[in-house]
């Protein structure tokens, strides 16, 4: 089958699983990128600074960039992505599917909306964890079921995400698990080289092979709730233990401000995706304390686990129920709640052996949340749609 894939730009976690589906069964897959951020550099309102990955986006699989006339281009709003030509760009390439990556903007919206005759898939990673006003949210309900209405099938990431798509209508014979994933297998061959790296690295930073090692990987924005971490991390009094806050953003000054005077918390800047496996060593932990719906999925957890570590995560994290297994490769606390991150921070660290198992497990499980999953969902759901076609 001729499968295009609508898509916002080049991202870090999906342009090596086109690399593995061109490969692995979708010879003639075409990705059609709606901006450029990520191949050229641009200003990333999380970060507060300019982005442009550092690893191969574009290798290994047919693509092309529809022109964006948007006047502020960007995924930040349905008013950043305008791509007049995308109609006649697919109609050129003549696809048997449409697999969408996201709607929410005027030229997705003007493709659902316009007449066509090719079957459209949507993968998404929205959830209901946190619940919106109740009018507001039945306004929103209908407006969502009626652009479901427009897709053939549906790949959920995961149990919430899954739940998300029946709230709006969607059967279950529509539904098709294909999980959210990053290149294991980039993540998998870097922990022996990663390891050593992070030994200098602690050794550079003057924190002692004796201490524990808190680590945040990510931007210092409101939904990521940095400083609810640092908070915790002082209230829990922890002994031989230091915080480790990688990234930046608009929360950075406060952070530090909070910070203040403690000798224990750390703070490192950006780092680019080549420089990730050796970041997720250097902890012996990692926390993702997100508040509010924007944590749709978290797949810093991902990339943690491929690496061996355990994980905390708050409860409005998309991948909660999925990744993280409470007393098995980490701690789940309720978003928002400071006392209750520092109870399971206090909880976590208290025993190097079962951090060591807990990291373990971690690897296990995230094994079966690889490329190889994420493909077969899709496969299923060209099938079911062929066979839909056929009947």
């Amino acid at each position: 089958m001729r499968i295009a894939v609508v898509t916002s730009h080049p991202i870090q976690y999906n342009a090596p699983w086109f690399r593995f589906l061109a490969g692995n069964g979708l010879p003639d897959l075409r990705v059609f990128y709606l901006w450029t951020s990520g191949v050229t550099p641009e200003f990333d309102r999380g970060f507060g600074r300019n982005v442009s990955w550092d690893i191969p986006l574009l290798d290994g699989y047919a693509h092309e960039f529809v022109p964006n006339w948007a006047p502020r281009p960007g995924s930040h709003s349905a008013l950043g992505l305008w791509n007049p030509a995308l109609r006649s760009r697919l109609d050129a390439f003549q696809p048997d599917c449409i697999l969408m990556l996201g709607y929410n903007y005027l030229s997705c919206y003007r493709l659902l909306f316009s007449r066509r005759n090719v079957p459209l898939l949507f993968r998404g990673d929205s959830h209901r964890l946190v619940l919106r006003e109740e009018t507001a949210d039945q306004l929103r309900r209908r407006w969502i079921r009626r652009v479901f209405r427009k897709f053939s099938a549906f790949l959920y990431v995961g149990k919430a995400n899954r739940a998300y798509f029946t709230h709006h209508g969607v059967s279950d014979e529509r539904l098709f698990f294909s999980p959210h994933a990053v290149d294991n297998a980039r993540y998998f061959s870097a922990i022996e080289q990663a390891a050593r790296e992070a030994v200098r690295w602690r050794a550079e930073l003057g924190i002692a092979p004796s201490r524990k090692v808190i680590l945040f990987a990510g931007k210092f924005e409101p939904k990521k709730r940095p400083r609810d971490l640092v908070a915790a991390f002082q209230k829990a009094g922890l002994r031989d233990v230091t915080l480790v806050m990688v990234g930046g953003g608009e929360q950075e000054g406060d952070l530090r401000r909070d910070a203040a005077g403690s000798a224990d918390i750390v703070f490192l800047p950006f780092q680019n995706q080549s420089e990730m496996p050796r970041t997720y060593m250097l902890g012996d932990l990692l926390v993702l304390p997100s508040h509010g719906p924007g944590e749709s999925w978290g797949l810093s957890v991902n990339e943690a686990m491929c690496l061996g570590r355990p994980v905390i995560v708050s409860t409005h994290v998309g991948c909660a129920q999925d990744l993280v297994h409470p007393g098995r490769n980490g701690l789940v606390f309720p978003a928002g709640d400071v006392t209750a991150l520092a109870d399971v921070l206090r909880e976590a660290v208290s025993s190097t052996d079962r951090l060591t198992r807990w990291g373990e497990q971690s690897r296990e499980i995230i094994a079966t949340y690889s490329y190889t999953q994420a493909s077969e969902g899709l496969f299923s759901a060209l099938a079911s749609v062929r066979a839909a076609a056929v009947a």
